[in-house]
């Protein structure tokens, strides 16, 4: 696959203090890809390095595309009306205004609204809208379904795998693991500035596993903590066998992806 985006050795320090340390991985194209970390792990330092918004001390920085950013919030006149901004966008980014894009995002819904009468949901779709302007080949999102129902994020998120089908390369800021889990291709943890685990979901919740078993008798049910779970359950079944207790039910939760991030991400 090609590359997006390559990180090679990104170092930044604020004072004495280093926040990347010889930061090192890529994304690829076509895919959308989460950058995650706990507070001060570093990664509003990287994004930022990435879009160009922040000086980094040392390494490289290479940007196989356009980009385009579509933030929290947006320094947009109270006033101004929502397709008045997308115009105005267009004009700056000397492209064409694309009516299929904004009608998919449902733009002109709000077209004549002024920018403080939008609900969140819809600031949202129009901070997207201005992104888009550019037509950019990668797209950053920062917490793009934040404060939204959900029946906005569930809108949102086809309007993001929408995107990813026609080429888009995205790179998703988020504290929803749900949305990561359901959206991402592959994620990177940061934790005290390194990577300390790249990969999909699936291959993040095969490392450091976690299981509960709760075992149910007539009487009783008790949980157990497990690393290895063939060899927790068989002895588990063997010592209620000893007992003379019947099993009446087995549950085995393998722990939620949150579960696994924080436990990577907090270096464990």
């Amino acid at each position: 696959m090609n590359e997006a985006i390559i990180i090679r050795n990104l170092t930044k320090s604020y004072g004495t203090h280093i926040v990347l340390n010889n930061l090192d991985f890529c994304v690829y194209q076509g895919e959308i890809f989460a950058l995650l970390g706990i507070n001060g792990a570093g990664k509003t330092t990287s994004l930022e390095c990435i879009e160009g918004l922040r000086k980094y001390d040392s390494g490289s920085i290479t940007i196989n595309g356009i980009m385009g950013i579509q933030l929290q919030s947006a320094s947009l006149p109270k006033n101004i009306k929502a397709l008045e901004a997308v115009k105005l966008f267009v004009k700056w980014n000397k492209t064409s205004l694309d009516k299929a894009a904004l009608n998919a995002l449902g733009i002109y819904e709000f077209a004549k609204k002024q920018y403080y009468q939008l609900s969140t949901g819809q600031k949202r779709r129009l901070h997207l809208a201005l992104a888009l302007t550019r037509n950019p080949d990668i797209l950053f999102l920062d917490e793009p379904t934040a404060g939204l129902d959900v029946e906005g994020r569930l809108s949102l998120h086809e309007q993001i795998r929408q995107l990813k089908a026609i080429g888009k390369t995205i790179i998703l800021a988020s504290h929803d693991m749900t949305e990561v889990e359901n959206l991402c291709d592959r994620i990177a943890i940061l934790s005290n500035g390194k990577i300390s685990f790249i990969g999909t979901v699936e291959q993040l919740e095969t490392i450091g596993k976690h299981y509960t078993i709760t075992v149910q008798t007539k009487n009783r049910t008790e949980k157990y903590e497990s690393e290895n779970i063939g060899d927790s359950l068989l002895s588990l079944l063997m010592q209620y066998k000893e007992k003379g207790e019947t099993i009446i039910d087995i549950q085995i939760d393998r722990g939620s992806l949150e579960q696994h991030f924080i436990k990577i991400a907090k270096g464990a």
